[in-house]
Parts: C-alpha cells; sequence; structure tokens
C-alpha cells in the first residue's frame, strides 16, 4: 500500500514557473514508476511526465519546459514547469504503480492566468 500527497499548485501568470512535489509513503521500495497527469475540464487526463529507476518521458507538449526528478532520501517526486501557458492549466495528479497496480494523489489545482 502506498499513498501520495502533492502540493505546489497554484495561480501563476503565463511564462511563470511552479515546481510540484508528490510526496510518497508506505511501502516505496516495490514501486515501479511513478507519473504526473493532469486533467483540465472537457478534456481527457493525460500523462504529462513519468519516471523510473531507468529513465523518464515527457508528453510532447511539455517536453523541453517541465523536468520530473525524484528525491529518494525524501520518497519524493518533483515536476518543476517552467514557461507555462494558460493551456497547462488543469489538475495535476500523481500516480505510483506498485505491485502493477495504481495509486493515485488527490490532486493539486494549477492555473495558468493573466
Amino acid at each position: 500500500q502506498v499513498q501520495l500527497v502533492e502540493s505546489g499548485g497554484g495561480l501563476v501568470q503565463p511564462g511563470g514557473s511552479l515546481r510540484l512535489s508528490c510526496r510518497v509513503s508506505g511501502s516505496t521500495f516495490r514501486i515501479h514508476s511513478v507519473g504526473w497527469y493532469r486533467q483540465a475540464p472537457a478534456k481527457q487526463r493525460e500523462l504529462v511526465a513519468r519516471i523510473s529507476p531507468t529513465s523518464t518521458n515527457y508528453a510532447d507538449s511539455v517536453k523541453g519546459r517541465f523536468t520530473i526528478s525524484r528525491d529518494n532520501a525524501n520518497n519524493t517526486v518533483y515536476l518543476q514547469m517552467n514557461s507555462l501557458k494558460p493551456e497547462d492549466t488543469a489538475v495535476y495528479l500523481c500516480k505510483a504503480l506498485w505491485k502493477w497496480r495504481d495509486y493515485w494523489g488527490q490532486g493539486t489545482q494549477v492555473t495558468v492566468s493573466s
């Protein structure tokens, strides 16, 4: 069993930056990967970035602007978001794959607006 808690969302202007955090607790030693997803009104939930012990990957829409990383000592995965656009506005959710099952956090709101 794992638990995920996101933080770091908020309101920023276009071109600004935010860093989201996903604190993971529980059976962290069996987590295969952690991904950041986002969901906007009237849109399908989409994968933004994912990190595993061997690789990272990004959606084309955020590549070059977002960076996913992890701090193993603190069991935390980060999503650094730079050059934010209004189209990035969404609820961002953290997901862990543990024993081949998905575990989700509650989500944190990111709003990019003037």
